[in-house]
Formats: structure tokens, C-alpha cells, sequence
């Protein structure tokens, strides 16, 4: 097995509003050096819903998907299988859970993991993903703050 990512950071809000960034907002907030396009001008969603579809819509119409929502439970938890770039059936899983703190933060606790699905290529794509977290992640949380 290959170790999954796990990252766990506060944001300074209350959990329904994290929920609510990451999930209906997460078009407002996720850059574009992060899509399969790579144009300033894509439009990322996500359909919050079991079955819902993640992917990303440039200007002209094209589609790329990314994922499917697995999990829905607000502003609790989801979770989705995670395919960008690659065939749904190298799909990792991600479950993201936001945990309301007595301070009026929330704590996000993110685990990224199936790598093992991808064979040998599992541990190289595991920490191209490692980075990947690490330069989304400031975008999400500053987007978490009102204003």
C-alpha cells in the first residue's frame, strides 16, 4: 500500500462557510495553472451531489473531467474520486472533512489516497500530487476569509 496524503490545516471561519468556499465557490478560487487547460478564462465546477460531476469548462466550450462526488454530507465532509489528467479508471480518492473548533476556525483534514491503483507509476504520481496540494491550498484558504 501506498501511503496517502494527509493534510490538515484551520481556516478562520465557521465550517459551513469553509464547506461552502470549497465546494460552490471552488470555481472563484482555483487557479488556472491547476486545470487540464491551463486558460486563465476556465470555468471550474462542482455539482454538490452524490454522482455529481467536477470538471472544468474553458471559454469555447470544451470539458475536462476530473472527478465525481462520492460523498455529500454538509458542511461536514465529501469526498470524490480524482482522475485529472489521467483515465476514470486510475480514479485516487479524495475525502475532505471540515470540523468546527470552539475558536470559530474549522479545521479541513484532507486525505488523498488509492495510489496503489496506479501501479508502478502509484509512489511518482502520489508526490507530483503532494505538490500539487501544496500550491492549491493558499488559494482555498485565502478565499475563505470575508471580504
Amino acid at each position: 500500500m501506498i501511503e496517502p496524503i494527509r493534510l490538515s490545516f484551520d481556516v478562520d471561519c465557521a465550517a459551513d462557510h469553509a464547506f461552502e468556499v470549497w465546494t460552490s465557490r471552488i470555481g472563484t478560487w482555483w487557479p488556472a495553472d491547476h486545470t487540464a487547460s491551463g486558460e486563465a478564462d476556465t470555468r471550474v465546477v462542482l455539482e454538490g451531489r452524490p454522482g455529481g460531476r467536477i470538471f472544468e469548462r474553458t471559454s469555447s466550450g470544451v470539458e475536462h473531467d476530473w472527478g465525481e462526488v462520492t460523498v455529500w454530507e454538509p458542511p461536514a465532509r465529501f469526498g470524490y474520486l480524482w482522475h485529472l489528467r489521467r483515465d476514470r479508471a486510475d480514479a485516487t480518492e479524495v475525502e475532505i472533512r471540515f470540523l468546527p473548533r470552539d475558536n470559530a476556525t474549522t479545521r479541513v483534514e484532507i486525505e488523498h489516497r488509492g495510489w496503489e491503483r496506479l501501479g508502478a507509476g502509484g509512489e511518482a504520481w502520489r508526490d507530483r500530487n503532494y505538490g500539487g496540494w501544496s500550491t492549491l491550498l493558499p488559494h482555498y484558504v485565502a478565499a475563505t476569509h470575508p471580504g
